[in-house]
């Protein structure tokens, strides 16, 4: 049954949403940032540095429709085609730790690209805390603009030679578990996604009209998402709510809480991070692709 109002909000997504809206942005970065954003300095020392031996790594630029963003790409530096994944920033971008998170993709075999998806909003890597990168940036990206550049990340790892869009995952922390989850609803190519602490519910606003809990009965890939049970930013309530909706949906999706975990566990570079569950749920993560066809 259709909610009153829903094709009403559909069409203006739509309308607000369409290609020629940000056709007119210009790329405030056109590089990606060396090392670790500002904001998360200095780094721990536990913080993972994964080498290049045997890859091909490095930044790159990928056509979109208005010019080209830059990116972050690495892959096994022989054999393939490989299995693709998208792996989407936390609001920092794609900083040092994104980075690695591609190339322990490509040890696995993997061809891993992160898109710097605020591109056209400005370069959060220099500005001191999370609340200037909101409110100067993240709260300007519109949700239809990232779904657009993931679908171009997807397409030039397809054309590339090197990855099988036959075999496409995505993942995503943070800001870019809530990502992972719409994404997941609009992407019908996508095999299977694995979304780290992002939000679930949310305000409705022009640029960010839907979350995930609006969403739990349109995915068309199965999502894994993993929570912290102590995660001030995203309320157990607001978990079961959503696990409810997937229930509801019959979604193969699921949800996986750790207990007395905080926010940004798998972040090593901060402390925030907790060994154990970080590696437990990189293990799941893998376990989900390898189930769902990513590998």
């Amino acid at each position: 049954m259709v909610q009153p109002g829903r094709e009403a909000k559909d069409e203006a997504f739509r309308n607000v949403f369409s290609m020629t809206d940000f056709t007119r942005r210009e790329f405030v970065v056109t590089a990606l940032a060396a090392g670790f954003a500002l904001a998360v300095r200095p780094v721990s020392a536990q913080t993972i540095m994964t080498d290049t031996t045997g890859l091909m790594a490095g930044p790159l630029k990928i056509p979109v429709a208005d010019g080209e963003m830059p990116a972050y790409r690495a892959m096994p530096d022989s054999g393939g085609p490989f299995p693709i994944v998208l792996v989407v920033q936390e609001i920092f971008g794609v900083h040092e730790h994104i980075k690695d998170i591609c190339r322990r993709f490509a040890k696995l075999g993997y061809l891993a690209v992160a898109p710097e998806l605020y591109a056209r909003q400005g370069d959060v890597s220099k500005m001191p805390d999370g609340q200037e990168i909101f409110s100067k940036v993240v709260s300007k990206v519109p949700d239809a603009q990232v779904m657009a550049d993931l679908d171009a990340t997807a397409d030039w790892a397809g054309k590339s030679g090197h990855g099988d869009l036959k075999r496409l995952g995505i993942t995503g922390f943070c800001w870019g578990g809530r990502i992972v989850w719409l994404y997941s609803a609009h992407s019908s190519r996508l095999k299977a996604a694995v979304a780290w602490y992002g939000r679930l519910v949310g305000e409705a606003t022009p640029l960010t009209p839907r979350y995930p809990i609006d969403l739990a009965d349109k995915l068309k890939a199965p999502v894994l998402g993993l929570y912290g049970g102590a995660d001030a930013g995203i309320p157990i309530d607001t978990i079961e709510r959503m696990r409810g909706a997937l229930n509801a949906a019959s979604s193969p999706s699921q949800i996986v809480v750790y207990p007395d975990t905080p926010h940004a566990f798998h972040a090593d570079y901060r402390p925030s991070y907790r060994k154990e569950q970080a590696q437990n749920g990189w293990k799941r993560l893998q376990n989900w692709f390898k189930k769902y066809g990513v590998r």
